[in-house]
């Protein structure tokens, strides 16, 4: 199988355990991803989310690049609704003048979870309707065109730094207006992430970030000696979803034994039963042969796994296992940003 594997970690706490502990758990576990092969390893961005340390990428992302060596670091991602592209620019410059050739620039368009955090933010949910208007300045500040006359990104302007922007099926279009590669969400392939990613290579424009449409699709991978142990990889988080959809808040993750163990609601029960379909899991064949299914329906290049879950050993296991159905291939870093 020909297919690059990256990694996004959100930087997920556990139960009992401070934040802290995680963020030195992904710059801890980029290290293992590089060892195993992985091609990508990038962190996000989350405000206000009791179940994520990881809020301020940029930084963690040069914690990670500077404990690393070969791996390609980046965000999945900044989201750019909730900073000026200037800054956003400068940010990656600076980092890809630190670790030249290795840095992503990933970008969303969400914004805060809630009106508190917009607020303390300063943005609110109209910003997402400025996403395209921001990509088109944020290039200016990198390829000499800067937005405000007499103002230059530095050390940004001039550097390549590849672009990806993270949508759903309606945000592919930003993607391919943008001339930037496309991250998608959806493992089964559904009707609904197909049309987009098709619409998203026939409307592609080349850039300064990419000259052809390049697709990385995103999800949970789970790879266990058995269907069942994978998919018990997958409770803890399944769990999270649901708790947040009907608590309001995203808590950090728990034993699986403790979620087996719940009095859920109905309607708890519905949004975590819901949380575990859809993705990849089972023994390496299987896994193997749900990924090989995967590649010939969409044509993607990548596959960035996003897998947590609360048993660290098991889940690094799972990642392990994973690399070896691949092959443990290593991409190029070329600089048109096909890396």
């Amino acid at each position: 199988m020909t297919l690059r594997l990256s990694v996004l970690d959100r930087s997920r706490t556990r139960q009992g355990r401070e934040p802290g502990e995680a963020l030195r758990e992904t710059v801890r576990f980029a290290r293992e991803a590089e060892a195993l092969g992985y091609h990508r390893f990038w962190v996000s961005e989350h405000h206000s989310v009791p179940g994520v340390a990881g809020s301020a990428p940029t930084v963690l992302a040069a914690a990670v690049a500077a404990s690393t060596s070969r791996i390609r670091v980046g965000t999945g991602g900044v989201m750019l609704p909730n900073h000026r592209p200037l800054v956003v620019a400068e940010q990656f410059g600076v980092l890809e003048s630190l670790f030249p050739g290795r840095i992503d620039m990933g970008l969303g368009r969400s914004v805060g979870f809630t009106d508190g955090i917009r607020r303390a933010l300063g943005t609110d949910k109209g910003a997402v309707g400025d996403f395209g208007a921001q990509l088109g300045e944020l290039a200016g500040w990198f390829d000499g065109r800067p937005p405000v006359p007499g103002v230059h990104a530095v050390p940004a302007e001039g550097l390549r730094v590849p672009l990806f922007v993270l949508a759903n099926e309606a945000g592919a279009d930003f993607a391919a207006a943008a001339g930037a590669a496309l991250v998608i969400g959806g493992l089964r392939g559904d009707d609904a992430m197909l049309r987009a990613v098709e619409r998203y290579r026939e409307a592609f424009r080349p850039s300064q970030w990419w000259e052809k449409p390049y697709v990385v699709v995103a999800g949970n991978v789970a790879v266990a000696g058995t269907a069942e142990a994978a998919r018990r990889l997958l409770v803890p988080e399944a769990w999270a979803l649901a708790y947040s959809r009907t608590h309001g808040v995203f808590p950090p993750l728990v034993p699986v034994e403790e979620v087996e163990g719940l009095a859920m609601s109905g309607r708890e029960r519905g949004f975590y039963e819901a949380a575990l379909r859809g993705h990849i899991h089972g023994s390496e064949d299987e896994v193997g042969a749900a990924l090989d299914a995967l590649v010939r329906c969409t044509e993607a290049q990548e596959v960035l796994v996003t897998t947590s879950s609360y048993d660290r050993d098991a889940l690094v296991d799972s990642y392990r296992r994973l690399a070896g159905v691949v092959g443990r291939g290593r991409g190029g870093t070329g600089p048109s940003g096909a890396a």
